[in-house]
């Protein structure tokens, strides 16, 4: 089976995707600070790499975000987070 070039890039976007969750489980579960600051330098790249293929991605159109959401829709979701407050 021959992967094409589309296939690579969604394939290699969703293990950054992946790095990106493992560091935002792993970063506010450790104390040493050396350590806390070494995996926030590594996800720091991670998302660099990640936003750098997502624009190669859209360039070539390999991915199409979804519409905008409206302003309706932002103020509902909004409303959401601020209810209680």
């Amino acid at each position: 089976m021959e992967m094409n070039e589309k296939t690579m890039v969604a394939d290699t976007l969703t293990g950054i995707n992946g790095e990106l969750v493992r560091f935002a489980e792993m970063i506010p579960q450790t104390e040493h600070k050396e350590l806390k600051t070494t995996l926030k330098q590594f996800r720091a790249a991670c998302e660099k790499s990640q936003e750098e293929l997502y624009e190669i991605a859209r360039s070539k159109s390999y991915y199409v975000p979804a519409d905008a959401a409206s302003k309706e829709d932002i103020a509902h979701v909004k409303s959401l987070f601020t209810q209680g407050k």
